[in-house]
């Protein structure tokens, strides 16, 4: 899609009659799969995580990498949703409510995935009561529930000034502290990993700016295939030379999150760390690497192209970026587990490992890739289905259509 396409305006359609029978349909089906995921949710906390295919030596899975990977979705909405109001940016007005709520969805998601990981809601009381405010676990807690708030606040503010209850200077400001804050929520995120020296795939500074390039990609990738659904349906306004700046600019925090990606190969690949890349490019990581790699460069290429950022090719680089984040966290949480953080004997059983372990803690290690099983898998989707559903009740009844005198 080239700068030169004329913008088309879709008609203006009120929130509360947007997507008709499709949109309700979405709603049964998105609730449907949610109370599938709580039955299975019951069941894993009646069995226990001897259900899952985590064990002690790989305790994290796929709930914490969905954890990771929608609080990276939720920090690049709210980017492309403060962003214009911190910087008075004009052009992104029609954006600005519905990307804040897609935020606000995927934080509650991923809050939704560290309840689940931990195992036994009826103790989260626990965390606060028993805090170690030392840690980067607390301090992640606190900074998500903070930016939270937050969200809820800008989304509110937001509202309020479209109805003349609030000033753009006052909107301005809780901007400009809520994309600052999300920044924080990432760079927590990544010292969550990166302070942990026993692990060195983990223990790198880059791994903060590395998360926070990750997120502005994905998250400007799910604004952006979001905006060419609704626009098509009339309920958000979008030039089209500011839906190719938005093309670009996902394009550039692509190029950047390469960058990082080269750097960290680059680094690792040394010997004392060459498992690391050998485990990354040809061992068992090895697809979830390729398909983040060639789907981030097939992605920047359609960016950057003037002939091939088509509505289509624009939509279907999303969701290659979508796609790839989400390999870079299963790659990240996975692989940090693949290197042995011991190097003596222990004992081995099948609830601390799953892979073949006679012939000691190496032949453990060695055969120890985990795969989540169907329910956990199910489980997964429900919670999924859970944002999906946020999301479709937010456009169905509340107010975050294009306001009229916006455009």
């Amino acid at each position: 899609m080239s700068e030169n396409v004329t913008a088309t305006q879709s008609p203006q359609v009120p929130a509360v009659k947007f997507g008709g029978k499709g949109l309700t349909i979405g709603i049964v089906i998105a609730a449907a799969v949610t109370v599938i995921g709580l039955v299975l949710w019951g069941m894993q906390l009646v069995g226990g995580f001897m259900d899952t295919d985590m064990r002690d030596f790989n305790p994290w899975g796929l709930s914490i990498a969905l954890f990771m990977f929608f609080v990276g979705l939720s920090v690049g909405s709210m980017a492309v949703a403060a962003a214009p109001k911190a910087f008075k940016l004009a052009g992104f007005e029609g954006l600005t409510k519905v990307a804040t709520w897609l935020s606000i969805c995927s934080t509650v998601l991923a809050i939704g995935f560290v309840v689940v990981d931990l195992g036994q809601p009826l103790r989260l009381w626990e965390l606060f009561a028993y805090s170690n405010l030392g840690s980067p676990l607390m301090w992640d807690i606190i900074v998500l529930a903070v930016y939270l708030i937050l969200s809820v606040v800008f989304l509110w503010t937001l509202l309020g000034a479209e109805k003349g209850k609030a000033s753009e200077k006052s909107v301005r400001i809780v901007a400009v502290v809520a994309l600052v804050w999300a920044l924080l929520v990432c760079a927590v995120d990544a010292w969550i990993f990166s302070l942990m020296p026993g692990r060195p795939m983990w223990n790198t500074a880059l791994l903060a700016p590395w998360f926070i390039s990750s997120a502005l990609a994905s998250g400007t990738a799910l604004v952006l295939v979001a905006a060419v659904a609704l626009r098509k349906g009339g309920y958000v306004q979008l030039a089209q030379e500011s839906f190719v700046k938005l093309v670009k600019t996902m394009g550039v925090f692509i190029c950047v999150d390469l960058f990082f990606f080269a750097c960290d190969l680059i680094t690792e690949g040394f010997p004392a760390s060459s498992q690391i890349v050998a485990m990354l490019t040809t061992g068992p990581l090895a697809p979830f690497f390729l398909t983040e790699v060639v789907g981030s460069v097939v992605a920047a290429l359609v960016c950057f192209v003037p002939k091939l950022r088509t509505n289509p090719l624009a939509v279907a680089a999303g969701l290659l970026v979508i796609l790839g984040i989400f390999c870079k966290r299963i790659q990240l949480v996975v692989g940090g587990f693949q290197v042995p953080a011991l190097d003596y004997a222990t004992f081995l059983t099948d609830f601390t490992v799953t892979g073949p372990w006679g012939q000691g803690l190496a032949g453990a290690y060695a055969g120890m890739i985990y795969t989540p099983t169907l329910p956990e898998m199910g489980l997964a989707l429900g919670v999924v289905a859970l944002g999906v559903l946020l999301v479709l009740l937010g456009l169905r009844l509340l107010p975050l259509a294009t306001a009229k005198d916006s455009l």
